[in-house]
């Protein structure tokens, strides 16, 4: 099922014995274009501290609503690594926060989710069998300043540029919520086309981003853009829907 993170913001985050706070916004592998994990806001229960939630820990399915379930516990996120958000975050953070959680390293085992498509939660193991895997997992050294996640919130607002000039801006980002794959970008491309409309734009279709310059290229002109059909924001996104767009921008579905 596809969603989108501005759907998501704002939605409380519940642990098995009580809430925790609420999404203030994703952050995403500039890589691989999934979400690692979501940002959330603890409020009063930990004031002044935003944690992160993996998508391994969120139960499934996601839904539709503003409440979204996790399997863990609180004393478990209240230990957990203390993130500072407002600065990147460091593979070998993220290398510290998955070994409090038990959680695999997403970027080793070939898949989206490192051994899987899916972002699972890992089956627990006997004790000598974990020691020795334990041991396979951390002895790689992670170079410290290697950062591979880009904010929702900050990326949101980027300039999209087409092989014939500017056409919007980024609003936001539609992902399948089972895999946590980031899809289609929100493109408003009504600060270029006055009395425009929003459209999507697959993350293959994307040449490159300047992330210093803050734009998206893409690999589409202002006219296969113009042509597309328009993004109403709540409205599901059918095969129907995904068909008409791909015809549109004369792209199949396989990343051509």
């Amino acid at each position: 099922m596809l969603n989108t993170v501005g759907h998501i913001n704002g939605s409380r985050i519940v642990a098995t014995d009580g809430e925790i706070g609420h999404v203030k916004e994703a952050y995403f592998d500039d890589q691989d274009w999934a979400i690692r994990y979501l940002v959330v806001d603890t409020g009063t229960w930990l004031p002044g501290r935003d944690v992160l939630i993996s998508p391994h820990a969120v139960e499934q399915p996601l839904g539709r609503g503003k409440l979204i379930d996790v399997s863990l516990t609180r004393q478990q996120v209240q230990n957990s690594p203390v993130t500072e958000t407002h600065r990147p975050v460091s593979r070998q953070h993220e290398r510290d926060y998955l070994r409090h959680y038990g959680f695999p390293e997403y970027w080793v085992g070939g898949q989206l989710w490192g051994s899987n498509a899916l972002p699972l939660m890992p089956l627990p193991l006997p004790m000598a069998v974990e020691s020795e895997v334990e041991s396979a997992m951390w002895q790689e050294e992670v170079p410290p300043e290697d950062v591979n996640l880009r904010s929702s919130e900050v990326v949101a607002g980027y300039d999209i540029q087409a092989t014939d000039g500017s056409i919007g801006h980024v609003e936001d980002f539609v992902f399948d919520d089972e895999s946590w794959a980031i899809r289609y970008l929100v493109v408003d491309t009504r600060n270029w086309w006055p009395g425009g409309k929003k459209v999507l734009l697959a993350t293959h279709w994307i040449n490159r981003i300047d992330w210093a310059d803050k734009t998206v290229f893409a690999r589409l002109t202002r006219d296969q853009i113009r042509a597309a059909p328009a993004y109403e924001e709540g409205a599901p996104i059918d095969r129907d829907y995904e068909q008409r767009l791909h015809q549109s921008y004369d792209r199949r579905g396989d990343g051509s």
